[in-house]
């Protein structure tokens, strides 16, 4: 994979860089069975606003990914195609199993066409291949956590995304998080080794508004240059600061520095290690 960088033929072309997508092998959806209609998000109820910024952008349609792949256990398959997803960041891999069905999978960044890759309890450990955490070995690189048994992988899914299984010791895996979590996961759920594809993602400099647009997003502003009846910040002569001892959102709530996840969540007992405790020892 690799970045390119466009001449400023135009103005909107100045400081803008593309995926190349060298990795992506189809041009068009492979499977339209694994299509869906996705519902577009405008952003209103009945004509009002509910949601800022939203609405518009190009209609698309939604690959349904098997995030799980217990249904196949044992049953190998052959990546057949790699393909872009305008609904996530990470590229999508068409498997061919030996019975002839036909899965999307999250592609690793190795992923080429012609891999074979296997879900099963007890895999080789290989790129691609997902197996439960009690049979990877420890210090490699996983992606597709399953959190919850038999729900499917949920964590560790956009694009250049990697987690560490560190332990095994115990009742339960110790899996360390791009963020320094270290969270306590059951061995018996299932991850896939490897890294998520299209990892310099995040190096994609947009260069004008009109591809956000595309996105359905529309325009944000600033709070300080509204009037006083539509924001806090609003009102005042010229660019004046917000006059207040902290900024608020538009309802009038702390906007920075207060916690929003409330302690009483039911996965905080698996956190062992807590993201803000791993940056402070930094």
């Amino acid at each position: 994979m690799g970045i390119r960088v466009l001449k400023p033929n135009t103005n909107a072309q100045r400081n803008t860089s593309i995926n190349d997508r060298s990795q992506v092998t189809a041009k068009k959806p492979a499977v339209k069975s694994l299509l869906r209609v996705a519902k577009k998000v405008t952003g209103r109820s009945k004509g009002t606003i509910t949601i800022r910024h939203r609405g518009g952008g190009i209609r698309s349609r939604y690959r349904m990914v098997d995030f799980n792949g217990t249904d196949k256990l044992g049953v190998p398959g052959v990546i057949n195609e790699i393909e872009y997803d305008p609904k996530r960041t990470a590229f999508l891999s068409l498997v061919v199993f030996k019975d002839g069905d036909k899965r999307y999978q999250l592609a690793h960044r190795k992923a080429k066409v012609g891999d074979e890759v296997v879900t099963d309890i007890k895999a080789k450990a290989q790129d691609g291949n997902r197996m439960q955490l009690q049979n990877i070995p420890v210090g490699f690189s996983i992606y597709n956590l399953e959190v919850t048994p038999n729900k499917g992988g949920q964590a560790v899914r956009s694009a250049g995304q990697k987690a560490t299984l560190v332990s095994l010791e115990g009742e339960k895996a110790q899996v360390k998080l791009s963020s320094g979590e270290v969270r306590l996961v059951e061995k018996t759920n299932y991850a896939t080794i490897g890294v998520v594809s299209n990892e310099e993602h995040a190096l994609v400099k947009v260069g004008k508004a009109g591809s956000v647009r595309h996105k359905g997003r529309r325009p944000q502003v600033r709070g300080k240059a509204m009037n006083p009846c539509d924001h806090p910040h609003g009102g005042g002569e010229g660019g004046c600061p917000i006059g207040m001892k902290y900024p608020k959102t538009p309802w009038g709530a702390h906007a920075l520095g207060v916690k929003t996840r409330k302690n009483n969540k039911a996965s905080s007992k698996s956190i062992l290690v807590s993201r803000h405790r791993a940056k402070a020892k930094k």
